[in-house]
């Protein structure tokens, strides 16, 4: 196989356990694998969503079974954002903009998380989980399937920082309902790329088995092994990389 194939094989695999763990999917991850490695371009959106379909799809399941997935806060998210997530897929918008907001916003979250996980591994976390308000999480779902849309990712990133800053999840049920949420917009984002017949590589049946791969590890991770200030601290690291994925790729 082509060497730069096998290196996306493998950082797709880094990349799925990372990400997985808390509750994420990893399409801000892939692009920037692909942006690194000088992937088309055409071809980063379709690839990325469609890792996250699988990944979010392992995910899912398994969150679920460990009954960590809270069906109802999801549903209010969901109803706005899937749609949304739907329709912004085939939009050509200039990314520029609010991709360097984004980016700084990002930044200071994985800050937040970062310090937040710091605080965890002193002090422990309360289990608190407020119930979500309809028009603020209508609002939020509508804004974040936008964005997950137009970017190719699932939205996670946006979200769970959300959840944890407004107390509606703690923190492994912040991981399950992100990965619902993830899952739906990116089903929904590639029904809405396939509109406007995007192709998709050769090698994409070799990096979905290591993206699988790399997921069942993660979930495992993320639902029995780590404690939650690690969890904190991983998901600090991912929107890290997302915000520099946005800021430099």
């Amino acid at each position: 196989m082509d060497p730069q194939m096998t290196a996306l094989a493998a950082l797709f695999f880094a990349v799925a356990v990372l990400y997985s763990s808390v509750g994420h999917a990893g399409a801000s991850g892939y692009l920037a694998a692909m942006a690194l490695l000088g992937f088309a371009p055409e071809q980063m959106r379709p690839t990325a969503l469609t890792l996250n379909i699988l990944v979010g799809g392992i995910g899912l399941v398994r969150f679920h079974r460990a009954g960590l997935v809270p069906w109802r806060k999801v549903l209010p998210f969901v109803s706005a954002s899937v749609p949304m997530a739907y329709l912004a897929a085939q939009w050509q918008v200039p990314r520029e903009t609010y991709g360097m907001l984004l980016g700084g916003l990002l930044a200071a979250a994985a800050l937040a998380a970062w310090r937040s996980g710091e605080r965890l591994a002193e002090v422990g976390e309360i289990p608190v989980s407020r119930p979500v308000p309809w028009p603020a999480a209508l609002l939020a779902g509508a804004l974040i399937g936008g964005l997950s849309g137009i970017t190719g990712t699932g939205g996670a990133i946006f979200l769970t920082p959300l959840l944890l800053a407004m107390a509606w999840a703690h923190t492994r049920e912040a991981s399950g309902l992100s990965v619902a949420f993830v899952w739906l917009n990116s089903l929904a984002a590639v029904f809405g790329l396939l509109r406007s017949s995007q192709s998709f590589p050769d090698a994409l049946p070799i990096w979905l088995a290591a993206a699988a791969l790399g997921a069942v590890l993660g979930t495992q991770l993320g639902i029995h092994r780590w404690p939650v200030h690690r969890l904190r601290k991983s998901l600090a690291v991912v929107l890290l990389i997302a915000s520099a994925k946005l800021l430099f790729g």
